[in-house]
């Protein structure tokens, strides 16, 4: 007998927050978007999965209203539960990125 993988859901506890930094990665990662927000990164030496340093330098502040930190400030007042589905969200954006566009910026999606 096979069973499906069905992911648990696990309820948001800071529902305006975790909102917040939905919409600042959707962003990021939305149509013409995407290109400048992986030029950031580029330009900064960052890895487009390392959400932590993405977080420390801003990038998904810019192009928004909001102002610099608003993202990490988020991010950390979020608790554990939280902050794991908000990286989850991030990392299926990050693989969910238009083939040409990942070629176009290879060097971001390297390990090492």
């Amino acid at each position: 007998m096979q069973m499906d993988f069905e992911q648990a859901t696990i309820k948001v506890v800071k529902e305006r927050e975790f909102g917040e930094l939905k919409t600042a990665i959707e962003r990021a990662f939305s149509g013409d978007r995407i290109v400048k927000y992986f030029k950031t990164l580029d330009g900064r030496g960052i890895r487009v999965r390392s959400l932590d340093a993405i977080l420390a330098a801003g990038a998904l502040d810019l192009g928004a209203e909001s102002t610099p930190g608003t993202a990490r400030s988020l991010y950390e007042v979020l608790p554990a539960s939280d902050q794991g589905q908000v990286r989850e969200l991030y990392l299926s954006k990050v693989e969910e990125v238009d083939l040409a566009v990942r070629t176009k910026f290879h060097k971001l999606y390297q390990y090492s």
